[in-house]
Protein backbone atom coordinates (compact mmCIF):
# COMPACT_ATOMS: atom_id res chain seq x y z
CA UNK A 1 0.00 0.00 0.00
CA UNK A 2 1.20 3.49 -0.69
CA UNK A 3 2.14 5.86 2.37
CA UNK A 4 -0.51 8.84 2.42
CA UNK A 5 -0.50 12.07 3.57
CA UNK A 6 -3.21 13.95 3.99
CA UNK A 7 -4.19 17.92 4.64
CA UNK A 8 -2.96 17.83 7.93
CA UNK A 9 0.13 16.39 7.85
CA UNK A 10 -0.11 12.82 9.06
CA UNK A 11 0.94 9.69 7.60
CA UNK A 12 -0.87 6.73 7.36
CA UNK A 13 -1.14 3.54 5.10
CA UNK A 14 -4.16 2.85 3.42
CA UNK A 15 -5.98 2.49 -0.05
CA UNK A 16 -9.37 2.77 -0.92
CA UNK A 17 -9.36 0.15 -3.95
CA UNK A 18 -8.60 -2.86 -4.96
CA UNK A 19 -7.63 -2.79 -8.43
CA UNK A 20 -9.78 -5.51 -10.84
CA UNK A 21 -8.57 -4.22 -13.84
CA UNK A 22 -10.37 -5.55 -16.87
CA UNK A 23 -9.81 -5.71 -20.87
CA UNK A 24 -9.86 -2.49 -22.65
CA UNK A 25 -11.88 -2.57 -25.53
CA UNK A 26 -9.95 -0.89 -28.81
CA UNK A 27 -12.76 1.97 -28.13
CA UNK A 28 -12.21 2.81 -24.46
CA UNK A 29 -8.36 2.38 -25.30
CA UNK A 30 -8.65 5.17 -28.00
CA UNK A 31 -11.15 7.44 -25.57
CA UNK A 32 -8.41 7.20 -22.92
CA UNK A 33 -5.72 8.47 -25.12
CA UNK A 34 -7.94 10.61 -27.21
CA UNK A 35 -9.83 12.51 -24.82
CA UNK A 36 -7.87 12.49 -21.07
CA UNK A 37 -6.00 15.82 -21.83
CA UNK A 38 -9.71 16.64 -22.36
CA UNK A 39 -11.03 15.56 -19.33
CA UNK A 40 -8.75 13.58 -17.25
CA UNK A 41 -7.10 15.28 -13.71
CA UNK A 42 -3.23 14.42 -13.52
CA UNK A 43 -1.29 14.62 -10.18
CA UNK A 44 -0.33 18.44 -9.34
CA UNK A 45 2.23 20.06 -7.93
CA UNK A 46 0.34 21.84 -5.78
CA UNK A 47 -3.48 21.52 -4.55
CA UNK A 48 -5.96 22.01 -7.47
CA UNK A 49 -7.99 25.79 -7.21
CA UNK A 50 -11.05 23.55 -8.65
CA UNK A 51 -12.37 27.28 -9.86
CA UNK A 52 -8.95 27.56 -12.15
CA UNK A 53 -9.68 23.40 -13.61
CA UNK A 54 -13.12 24.38 -14.33
CA UNK A 55 -12.72 27.84 -15.80
CA UNK A 56 -15.72 29.12 -13.45
CA UNK A 57 -17.25 29.77 -9.75
CA UNK A 58 -19.71 26.53 -9.50
CA UNK A 59 -20.74 24.31 -7.11
CA UNK A 60 -18.47 21.24 -6.91
CA UNK A 61 -19.28 17.68 -6.55
CA UNK A 62 -17.12 14.95 -6.03
CA UNK A 63 -17.88 10.97 -6.73
CA UNK A 64 -15.75 8.25 -5.72
CA UNK A 65 -15.69 4.89 -7.69
CA UNK A 66 -17.65 6.30 -10.33
CA UNK A 67 -18.04 2.46 -12.07
CA UNK A 68 -19.59 3.24 -15.79
CA UNK A 69 -20.35 6.68 -14.85
CA UNK A 70 -23.84 6.22 -14.52
CA UNK A 71 -24.67 8.43 -11.52
CA UNK A 72 -21.86 11.01 -12.95
CA UNK A 73 -23.09 11.09 -16.35
CA UNK A 74 -27.00 11.19 -15.23
CA UNK A 75 -26.12 14.24 -12.54
CA UNK A 76 -23.69 16.61 -14.94
CA UNK A 77 -26.42 16.10 -17.59
CA UNK A 78 -29.27 17.64 -15.42
CA UNK A 79 -26.92 20.10 -13.74
CA UNK A 80 -24.87 22.29 -16.29
CA UNK A 81 -24.27 25.10 -13.42
CA UNK A 82 -22.80 22.19 -11.46
CA UNK A 83 -19.30 20.86 -11.86
CA UNK A 84 -18.15 16.96 -10.84
CA UNK A 85 -15.21 15.86 -10.73
CA UNK A 86 -15.14 11.71 -10.75
CA UNK A 87 -12.85 9.28 -9.20
CA UNK A 88 -12.49 5.81 -10.68
CA UNK A 89 -9.21 3.31 -10.70
CA UNK A 90 -11.28 1.04 -13.05
CA UNK A 91 -9.90 1.99 -16.85
CA UNK A 92 -12.40 0.40 -19.01
CA UNK A 93 -15.26 2.20 -17.28
CA UNK A 94 -12.89 5.74 -17.47
CA UNK A 95 -12.86 5.37 -20.98
CA UNK A 96 -16.23 4.46 -21.25
CA UNK A 97 -17.12 7.52 -19.55
CA UNK A 98 -15.03 9.97 -21.94
CA UNK A 99 -16.84 8.42 -25.18
CA UNK A 100 -19.94 9.14 -23.40
CA UNK A 101 -19.17 12.87 -22.15
CA UNK A 102 -17.60 13.29 -26.03
CA UNK A 103 -20.98 12.07 -27.13
CA UNK A 104 -23.36 14.13 -25.11
CA UNK A 105 -20.95 17.39 -25.17
CA UNK A 106 -20.89 17.92 -21.61
CA UNK A 107 -18.33 19.77 -20.09
CA UNK A 108 -18.46 20.16 -15.87
CA UNK A 109 -17.17 16.54 -15.84
CA UNK A 110 -13.72 16.11 -15.07
CA UNK A 111 -12.07 12.95 -14.03
CA UNK A 112 -8.89 11.01 -11.87
CA UNK A 113 -7.99 8.23 -12.34
CA UNK A 114 -6.09 7.73 -9.13
CA UNK A 115 -6.83 6.72 -5.25
CA UNK A 116 -9.11 8.60 -3.76
CA UNK A 117 -7.23 8.84 -0.81
CA UNK A 118 -4.65 10.53 -2.28
CA UNK A 119 -6.67 12.59 -4.22
CA UNK A 120 -9.06 13.96 -1.66
CA UNK A 121 -5.54 14.23 0.95
CA UNK A 122 -2.95 15.79 -1.94
CA UNK A 123 -4.91 17.34 -4.88
CA UNK A 124 -7.70 18.69 -2.93
CA UNK A 125 -7.51 21.80 -0.62
CA UNK A 126 -9.50 21.75 2.44
CA UNK A 127 -13.66 23.25 2.14
CA UNK A 128 -13.58 22.78 -1.33
CA UNK A 129 -16.56 20.72 -1.75
CA UNK A 130 -20.08 21.54 -1.58
CA UNK A 131 -21.15 17.60 -1.82
CA UNK A 132 -18.97 13.96 -1.88
CA UNK A 133 -20.94 11.08 -3.18
CA UNK A 134 -20.19 6.99 -2.11
CA UNK A 135 -22.58 4.93 -3.68
CA UNK A 136 -21.90 1.03 -3.31
CA UNK A 137 -18.13 0.99 -2.19
CA UNK A 138 -16.77 -2.85 -1.79
CA UNK A 139 -18.67 -4.05 1.04
CA UNK A 140 -15.94 -6.34 1.90
CA UNK A 141 -18.46 -8.81 3.54
CA UNK A 142 -16.51 -11.42 5.21
CA UNK A 143 -15.48 -10.21 8.87
CA UNK A 144 -11.77 -10.60 8.04
CA UNK A 145 -11.71 -8.00 5.17
CA UNK A 146 -13.80 -5.52 7.29
CA UNK A 147 -10.34 -3.26 8.19
CA UNK A 148 -10.42 -2.66 3.77
CA UNK A 149 -13.35 -1.31 3.89
CA UNK A 150 -13.08 2.47 2.91
CA UNK A 151 -15.48 4.14 5.32
CA UNK A 152 -13.00 3.94 8.46
CA UNK A 153 -12.23 6.75 10.65
CA UNK A 154 -9.34 8.36 9.15
CA UNK A 155 -11.42 8.40 5.65
CA UNK A 156 -14.35 10.12 7.59
CA UNK A 157 -12.22 12.67 9.00
CA UNK A 158 -10.32 13.57 5.68
CA UNK A 159 -13.59 13.74 3.83
CA UNK A 160 -14.99 15.86 6.60
CA UNK A 161 -12.32 18.34 5.78
CA UNK A 162 -12.39 18.32 2.41
CA UNK A 163 -16.26 19.43 2.29
CA UNK A 164 -17.67 23.16 2.63
CA UNK A 165 -19.02 24.10 6.20
CA UNK A 166 -23.14 22.89 4.99
CA UNK A 167 -21.54 20.62 2.44
CA UNK A 168 -23.17 16.93 2.10
CA UNK A 169 -21.60 13.61 2.11
CA UNK A 170 -24.23 10.79 0.58
CA UNK A 171 -23.29 7.32 1.25
CA UNK A 172 -25.53 4.14 -0.06
CA UNK A 173 -25.00 0.45 0.71
CA UNK A 174 -26.97 -2.79 0.12
CA UNK A 175 -25.29 -4.39 2.98
CA UNK A 176 -26.82 -3.85 5.84
CA UNK A 177 -23.70 -5.01 8.40
CA UNK A 178 -21.83 -1.86 6.49
CA UNK A 179 -24.56 0.22 6.68
CA UNK A 180 -24.47 0.18 10.24
CA UNK A 181 -20.50 0.41 10.09
CA UNK A 182 -20.90 3.49 7.92
CA UNK A 183 -23.35 5.27 10.70
CA UNK A 184 -20.96 4.18 13.65
CA UNK A 185 -17.96 5.53 11.97
CA UNK A 186 -19.56 9.24 10.67
CA UNK A 187 -21.13 10.02 13.99
CA UNK A 188 -17.98 10.05 15.54
CA UNK A 189 -16.63 12.45 13.49
CA UNK A 190 -16.34 16.24 14.97
CA UNK A 191 -18.59 18.60 12.94
CA UNK A 192 -20.20 15.98 11.00
CA UNK A 193 -23.81 15.88 11.44
CA UNK A 194 -26.60 13.01 10.57
CA UNK A 195 -29.42 14.75 8.19
CA UNK A 196 -32.30 12.67 9.12
CA UNK A 197 -34.27 14.00 11.54
CA UNK A 198 -33.98 10.56 13.45
CA UNK A 199 -30.65 9.91 13.14
CA UNK A 200 -31.36 7.30 10.72
CA UNK A 201 -31.21 6.39 7.32
CA UNK A 202 -32.03 9.21 4.76
CA UNK A 203 -34.14 8.82 2.17
CA UNK A 204 -32.71 7.74 -0.93
CA UNK A 205 -32.22 10.94 -2.85
CA UNK A 206 -33.94 12.13 -6.50
CA UNK A 207 -30.44 12.71 -8.15
CA UNK A 208 -29.51 8.91 -7.71
CA UNK A 209 -30.87 7.00 -10.74
CA UNK A 210 -30.96 3.47 -10.58
CA UNK A 211 -27.53 2.00 -11.07
CA UNK A 212 -26.67 -1.67 -11.95
CA UNK A 213 -25.16 -1.93 -8.58
CA UNK A 214 -28.71 -1.16 -7.46
CA UNK A 215 -30.70 -3.49 -9.46
CA UNK A 216 -28.02 -5.83 -8.31
CA UNK A 217 -28.93 -5.85 -5.13
CA UNK A 218 -32.76 -5.25 -5.64
CA UNK A 219 -32.28 -9.06 -7.39
CA UNK A 220 -30.62 -10.20 -4.66
CA UNK A 221 -33.18 -9.17 -2.07
CA UNK A 222 -30.61 -6.47 -0.44
CA UNK A 223 -32.56 -3.73 1.19
CA UNK A 224 -30.37 0.00 0.16
CA UNK A 225 -29.43 2.12 2.64
CA UNK A 226 -29.01 5.77 2.49
CA UNK A 227 -26.86 8.44 4.63
CA UNK A 228 -26.69 11.64 4.13
CA UNK A 229 -24.10 13.47 6.91
CA UNK A 230 -23.76 17.45 6.63
CA UNK A 231 -20.38 19.34 7.54
CA UNK A 232 -21.40 21.98 10.53
CA UNK A 233 -20.05 25.42 9.94
CA UNK A 234 -17.41 26.55 13.07
CA UNK A 235 -20.62 28.45 15.20
CA UNK A 236 -22.40 24.93 15.53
Amino acid sequence: MNEIQDGAGSHRSIRSYVLREGRLTPAQAEALERLWPRYGLDEPAAAFDLDTVFGRRAPHVLEIGFGNGENLLARAAAAPGTDFIGIEVHRPGVGYLLRTLEAQALANVRVACHDAVEVLGQWLPPACLDELVLYFPDPWPKKRHHKRRIVQPEFAALVASRLKPGGVWRLATDWENYAGHMREVLDAVQGLENTAADGDWAPRPESRPLTRFERRGERLGHAVFDLCYRRCSASE
